[in-house]
């Protein structure tokens, strides 16, 4: 399935696509659900808006709004996904648009629901939560937003500008996946194709290095025809975030930013600072094993994806990966594999590579339908940890839609990547304890380190320490554009990487590849939740089935408690440093025993 040349939509396998129903059997019962929305807002609107003045009338109104809140995730879902595996069709993006009018008018109709309960005494929002314990979680953050919101007609016009608030995430995706076209590069007379998916999902690991290089060079130069585009896109969504950080008083927009994943700004800046400085000598070890390995002279950032052993990494079909993710994950227990089953065998994974199709994976869980995973297939056994990855999101929001309620089932964004990281961890756990063969189990603890832990603790860390100098630079009342942009990439893949990597022309423009910039303060939250699950892991590892039993009972929690009280609940203080110098020391460890596999190997 890993094709150079890549398909229409309409020309894939539709076998292996997604399948929509899941969510709404027809484009009529789509249309009667928003409908049905638009009333309802409008119901709440007459019905309540002026009179949230007692618990009763609060809860009543609070309980017709978790209705509305499932159709419009819902109808949000259904429009989102269609269009995420293919950004050129027209009908799609039509539906979307409409779609994200509605909601803007939906949402400014019952802006008045938060506005008004905001304005009571405290001692009125109490009896309602001590009245509705559905209603409770969602009431007490509403008090905790008291001294930061806005007055009514405010909220209402915000509430209504939304979908062009969200605009800078849109146009970035546009201009990704349909505008750029990157034809081909040639190396040594032959033509090969490129596009995002193929140079994130084939080039980047590709063992010949003039053809690796030139991928990387060919894809660099598209990047930059765009990056002045693309900076005005960001510099628009960063100053949007700035001046609502400004107007619901908040000292800088990482405080605000920080405000909605309820953990404070020590947490962040520990997760950015402990990682760049003891982290990065462990990973220079591993550039430099990989320079070894392939014999190059200098060890670019174009060749930081290669493998450790290029020849050995096993083909796998769909249906092969299917068993061994079962398998791997079967230790949640039966409720869970059952998941893994429907989710291949009822089409909740889109598998093919398409045109206009988003690139990387993601995990959609609309509340009321069942979850689901993109995904750019590439019959390579490391798509066996991607896929598991997405999966533990959806194991994550099977198990807290079943256990809560619309307004309890999402924890803090701070949270969400440790249920996904843990179950790569898992995987790897199956796969080493299921061969004795050396190369297999040096393949594994690489996969473990160049995705797992590159991904998560290194990709997205160092966006998160980009991200930081960006927010500071708005902080103070400057702008960032394309040099501003490149120059703080570079400073920061410097900072890292050190003489052990050269920064090649091209490697500045990575802040281009990421949509986690247009989704607040994201990046950082991937090493934050992976240091969870590796701790949870060796829990796992040293006392058995009870830290899965405690770990079952952190998902069912879903958004019920701060990520301070889902990590206690699995084990884990995430108060101190320990728990994250612990898993550096771990990354250290894993990277030491790859040197000794090759060592052992070699010989």
């Amino acid at each position: 399935m890993l094709s150079t040349q890549l398909l229409e939509r309409k020309d894939v396998d539709v076998r292996l696509t997604w399948d929509l129903s899941g969510i709404f059997k027809t484009e009529k019962e789509y249309e009667e659900a928003v409908e049905e929305a638009q009333k309802l807002a409008k119901e709440l609107e007459e019905e309540f808006k002026g009179k949230l003045d007692a618990p009763q009338m609060i809860n009543n109104c609070l309980d017709k709004l978790k209705k509305l809140a499932q159709l419009m995730i819902l109808a949000g879902s259904y429009a989102h996904l269609a269009v995420s595996v293919d950004q050129t069709n027209t009908e799609n993006l039509q539906r979307r648009t409409i779609l994200s009018n509605i909601a803007s008018d939906i949402e400014s109709r019952i802006s008045f629901i938060e506005s008004e309960i905001i304005e009571l005494d405290e001692e009125i929002i109490n009896q309602a939560i001590e009245e509705s314990k559905e209603n409770a979680n969602y009431l007490r953050k509403i008090i905790r937003k008291k001294k930061h919101a806005l007055l009514p007609e405010v909220e209402k016009t915000l509430s209504a500008l939304s979908s062009v608030l969200e605009a800078p995430y849109h146009i970035y995706n546009m201009a990704k996946l349909a505008d750029m076209d990157f034809g081909t590069f040639t190396v040594d007379g032959k033509d090969y194709p490129l596009s995002f998916a193929l140079f994130e999902g084939k080039w980047e690991y590709e063992n010949d290095t003039k053809v690796r290089r030139a991928a990387f060079e060919a894809f660099s130069k598209k990047l930059r025809e765009y990056q002045h585009t693309i900076a005005a896109v960001y510099q628009t969504q960063v100053q949007k975030e700035k001046t609502i950080a400004t107007l619901r008083k908040f000292d800088s927009v990482i405080d605000s930013l920080l405000f909605h994943q309820e953990v404070d700004r020590e947490l962040y800046d520990r997760q950015i600072d402990l990682i760049m400085e003891h982290l990065a000598p462990h990973m220079r070890k591993f550039a430099k094993l990989l320079q070894k390995i392939h014999g190059l002279e200098e060890m670019t950032f174009a060749d930081l994806k290669l493998e450790v052993d290029p020849e050995f990494e096993p083909e796998i079909t769909i249906e092969e990966a299917k068993k061994y993710i079962e398998e791997g994950l079967s230790v949640f227990g039966e409720d869970y594999r059952e998941m893994v089953r429907r989710a291949f065998e009822e089409r909740w994974i889109d598998f093919p590579q398409n045109k206009g199709k988003s690139t990387g994976a993601f995990c959609s869980t609309p509340y009321g339908a069942h979850p689901f995973i993109l995904i750019n297939w590439t019959d390579r056994m490391r798509e066996v940890f991607v896929l598991s990855h997405e999966l533990g999101h959806a194991g994550h929001f099977y198990l807290a839609h079943q256990y809560q309620n619309i307004f309890d089932s999402r924890p803090s964004l701070y949270f969400i990547e440790a249920p996904s990281t843990m179950n790569e961890l898992l995987m790897a756990n199956y796969l080493m304890k299921n061969t004795q063969d050396k190369r297999m189990r040096r393949w594994v603890l690489f996969t473990l380190i160049s995705r797992t832990y590159y991904h998560n603790f290194v990709t997205h860390l160092l966006e998160a320490a980009y991200q930081r100098e960006v927010y500071r630079i708005i902080d103070k009342g400057g702008s960032v554009q394309a040099p501003t942009l490149n120059k703080i990439k570079r400073e920061v893949l410097e900072k890292f990487w050190g003489d052990a990597v050269k920064i090649n022309e091209g490697a500045e423009l990575t802040w281009m590849r990421q949509p986690h910039y247009y989704m607040g303060l994201y990046p950082y939250t991937y090493s934050a939740g992976l240091t969870i699950a590796t701790q949870v892991n060796k829990r796992f590892l040293q006392e058995g089935q009870k830290a899965l039993e405690d770990w079952k009972e952190v998902l069912k929690a879903g958004g019920t408690k701060t990520p301070v009280e889902l990590a206690k609940m699995a084990g884990v203080d995430i108060t101190t440093e320990k728990p994250l110098l612990d898993t550096i020391e771990y990354i250290g460890s894993v990277i030491d025993e790859i040197i000794e596999l090759t060592e052992e190997l070699g010989k």
